[in-house]
């Protein structure tokens, strides 16, 4: 008898551990084989080197566990950029980098960062996204079904043309001035007296090329990057009226996949990748002593004004109409914390 239990066990046993199989199988295939990562642009501009280095760490750091893959240039919205949070949602997009410009269509409150010179320098940018207002628009963020991992940066927004210089509100009289996404830039370019169009940055080069626009305004990184001086865009004014952030940010659901060790990973694979992004938007325009992009410029015979803080006071001025209507809309509380952090920082 003790026999017959002994190849019972024996069977229930092999059986067992052909069930097991199987679930040890599931296990290993319960992450897919790509995870998309979408974000505007392509290298080598420094939002998109984020995105690409984001998908690089975590790839290799989890042995390819978690394959991460770029689809630069929004091409999984067909190139609508501001359509990146909305695809998040319906699950097209995995993980993104996102320019703050691109969802504030969306998200009310991510209009802060576009509200004319409240920033005005990185030390007001720091600020905000290192402090509390940062840790609150995350908040913001993760009500939308979405996790965001780690701030990064496009850069503050300069503008460039290609009839005259821009030193004063007057010079941007009856310029066609192309810009991303967002109400409230229509409503700062008609408040100087410009003719702004919206248009997604796939038509933009081709639009600078033709004439069919006069001018831009970008970071100086994506400036030189696309090479927009061949674009008829001679004079460049570096005004630093907004700044752009970035956010890396992951589909909750797909989020909420991974382990506890691959979500810690996916998280520190972000942050590194956000600090190298900050970095490279900065490099060469004067933050510290580097100012290679600065003489890159000049190389390319580029007309640079930069605005003293009077001249940037003027234009301030014209545009306040436009940033008190939308501290409204984005919410007077934040706004006021906002000031009050940018001023701390200037202290």
């Amino acid at each position: 008898m003790t026999p017959r239990i002994t190849r019972r066990t024996a069977l229930l046993a092999a059986a067992g551990a052909g069930l097991a199989l199987p679930m040890r199988v599931r296990a290993q295939q319960q992450y897919r084989p790509e995870y998309k990562l979408s974000v505007v642009g392509n290298r080598p501009i420094p939002l998109s080197e984020g995105a690409f280095q984001w998908a690089e760490l975590v790839t290799q750091r989890s042995g390819g566990r978690i394959n991460l893959k770029v689809y630069p240039g929004s091409q999984l919205v067909g190139g609508d950029q501001t359509r990146e949070l909305v695809a998040m949602r319906q699950g097209v997009v995995d993980f993104a980098v996102f320019s703050t410009i691109n969802i504030s269509p969306q998200i009310r409150e991510m209009n802060l960062f576009s509200l004319p010179w409240l920033l005005n320098d990185h030390r007001g940018f720091d600020a905000i996204i290192n402090g509390p207002i940062g840790e609150e628009l995350f908040r913001t963020l993760t009500q939308r079904e979405v996790v965001p991992v780690a701030w990064g940066e496009n850069g503050f927004r300069e503008i460039s043309n290609s009839r005259r210089a821009i030193r004063t509100p007057e010079d941007m009289r009856g310029l066609k001035i192309r810009f991303a996404a967002g109400a409230i830039f229509s409503e700062i370019f008609t408040a100087m007296g410009a003719n702004p169009l919206q248009m997604s940055f796939a038509d933009l080069q081709p639009a600078l090329s033709t004439g069919a626009v006069d001018g831009q305004e970008n970071p100086i990184n994506l400036y030189l990057a696309f090479r927009m001086d061949t674009l008829a865009q001679r004079h460049l004014t570096i005004w630093n009226y907004v700044a752009d952030a970035g956010v890396f940010v992951v589909g909750k659901q797909v989020m909420d996949s991974f382990s506890a060790a691959d979500r810690t990973l996916v998280i520190e694979c972000a942050r590194d990748a956000a600090r190298a992004q900050i970095a490279a938007s900065r490099k060469g325009i004067g933050v510290d002593a580097d100012r290679s992009s600065l003489e890159e410029l000049a190389r390319r015979n580029v007309t640079v004004t930069t605005l003293s803080a009077e001249e940037k006071a003027a234009f301030a001025r014209v545009t306040r109409p436009v940033y008190d209507k939308w501290a409204q809309t984005v919410g007077a509380d934040l706004v006021r914390r906002a000031e009050a952090a940018v001023r701390g920082a200037r202290a």
